[in-house]
């Protein structure tokens, strides 16, 4: 029997060093990772945020989101841009230049050899008058594209939201666990003194002792895993909010409120008010919209299409020449009459040619023309029938989308809609759990003082009741999460207000 005895004590001794081994090595491993989660980064401001502090921090610092607002920007200007392709379209066109050689004078008509100057100027403008609808069904489209941009904004803001609630509550429960094992911590020290003190008066066994002791050490360990699991929950957090560092952030401890009865509707009605509101649907409906509008787009080659075309323009070339003063020689001799006499003719010879003067050949050379003229597809290697087949499959296609959008929004609402119910349920069972072990571990806490039940039997009522409470507040925060959720569906806001 002594054998047994002090075999149980060498247990117990070497149980005990491990665990303060494990303790301390868990102790270093959350040292090590806060110190390297806060090296290289600033400082942040210590302040208690709330949950909707949070969230808007997020939403105005995520990189995802900045970019849906830079595809919204694009679509925006994309609309503009075939808002203003209606209009007629005006350019105009200057050149200035020299020619060499032997050519055709285009506004002289005349062969020039000499290096010649010309200027033209042009203006011309453009209407589309009919081209199959074409331009107002881009404009529609590209206006179902541009909400449909802003709904995906939605949706990446409302996942982001989700993501931050859900690592608040994961944070929340951490904080209650810390404190459960602190305060049982606490407990189990209180014991430690007094079983101690019992010992040396002979009353209790060293076993027990030792026992308490090595509960004591693995409350410690537990300790340690539970604050470096809030650390990490704590760096989760802030990278969700895009803060330099997780260093004294703080977040608000509200009331949460549990209701003795969920008020959850059913999934059918929480799933059909979703489909009003839900952006991942809104989404999906602009695509489905926006493919028709691209069919529409293609059907419009098939039509004749009209436009109207004018234009204005002059010019100026240095080969258009008006003779200088003339210069009059000695007549020249041309022949003979029949009596023999000479003819003369007059020898009247120009000096010089000068260009007419550039506003008066703007002037002469000033001309106009309007054309109307219809395009009439008759073959085309059938690639309007190509494009018209293709805008099709796009519409099945994004049918398909919106059907599958819709599938997996059902399907979450109804495990959303099953796993707040359950949760409720646990967290009725988990409470009357705490109740009835709460009640027994206070027992047998009065029968160890006593002496009535020894260490082992303590410890094991003490787990108890240490396993329900960790029962209850991961019922409660899967609870509130999972009403949250509900909620979120409905079209509320994310809040821990109730």
């Amino acid at each position: 029997m002594i054998q047994k005895v002090e075999f149980r004590k060498i247990k117990l001794e070497k149980n005990i060093m491990y665990l303060k081994k494990m303790k301390l090595f868990a102790l270093i491993l959350a040292v090590s990772f806060l110190t390297l989660s806060a090296s290289n980064v600033f400082s942040q401001e210590s302040k208690v945020w709330t949950l909707e502090e949070c969230i808007n921090y997020a939403l105005d610092n995520n990189i995802n989101i900045k970019k849906q607002y830079l595809n919204i920007n694009y679509q925006e200007e994309l609309l503009n841009q075939s808002r203003l392709g209606v209009l007629p379209s005006v350019n105009g066109y200057v050149s200035h230049g020299y020619n060499w050689g032997q050519r055709v004078d285009p506004f002289t008509n005349q062969f020039a050899t000499d290096r010649v100057r010309s200027n033209n100027l042009y203006l011309q403008g453009d209407l589309n008058l009919f081209s199959g609808m074409a331009q107002l069904n881009t404009i529609k489209r590209n206006k179902f594209n541009l909400m449909e941009a802003q709904y995906n904004a939605d949706f990446y803001k409302d996942d982001i939201s989700i993501s931050v609630a859900t690592e608040y509550l994961q944070t929340l429960y951490y904080l209650e666990v810390v404190a459960i094992a602190k305060n049982q911590l606490d407990i189990t020290k209180q014991q430690v003194n007094r079983t101690s003190k019992l010992v040396e008066a002979g009353t209790l066994a060293k076993g027990d002792l030792l026992t308490i002791e090595a509960q004591e050490a693995s409350e410690e360990l537990s300790l340690v895993n539970a604050e470096n699991n809030l650390a990490l929950s704590y760096l989760n957090l802030s990278q969700l909010m895009e803060l330099q560092s997780a260093q004294n952030l703080q977040i608000e401890k509200p009331e949460l409120g549990l209701v003795d009865q969920p008020e959850i509707f059913t999934a059918e009605k929480v799933y059909n008010q979703a489909l009003t509101n839900r952006p991942e649907i809104k989404s999906s409906e602009m695509s489905v919209e926006s493919a028709k509008s691209t069919l529409k787009i293609a059907q419009g080659s098939y039509y004749p299409r009209l436009f109207l075309s004018g234009s204005i323009g002059s010019g100026y070339s240095g080969a258009n020449t008006i003779p200088g003063d003339p210069i009059t020689g000695e007549p020249i001799e041309f022949g003979f009459t029949q009596s023999g006499e000479p003819v003369f003719i007059p020898n009247t010879k120009y000096g010089s040619f000068t260009p007419v003067e550039f506003g008066q050949q703007l002037d002469d050379n000033f001309n106009q023309s309007l054309n109307l003229s219809l395009n009439i597809p008759i073959f085309n290697g059938w690639s309007s029938r190509s494009n018209v087949a293709q805008a099709k499959i796009g519409i099945e296609n994004a049918n398909l989308d919106l059907e599958l959008q819709k599938n997996t929004l059902y399907k979450t609402i109804q495990q959303a809609y099953n796993d707040a119910v359950s949760a409720f349920n646990r967290h009725k069972a988990a409470n009357k759990k705490v109740q009835a072990t709460s009640e027994s571990f206070k027992y047998a806490e009065q029968k160890f003082n006593v002496g009535l039940i020894n260490s082992v039997e303590y410890n094991d009522a003490k787990k108890e009741y240490n396993n329900a409470l960790s029962e209850l507040i991961q019922a409660k925060y899967d609870y509130v999460f999972r009403t949250t959720v509900i909620d979120f569906y409905l079209g509320k806001p994310l809040t821990l207000k109730r």
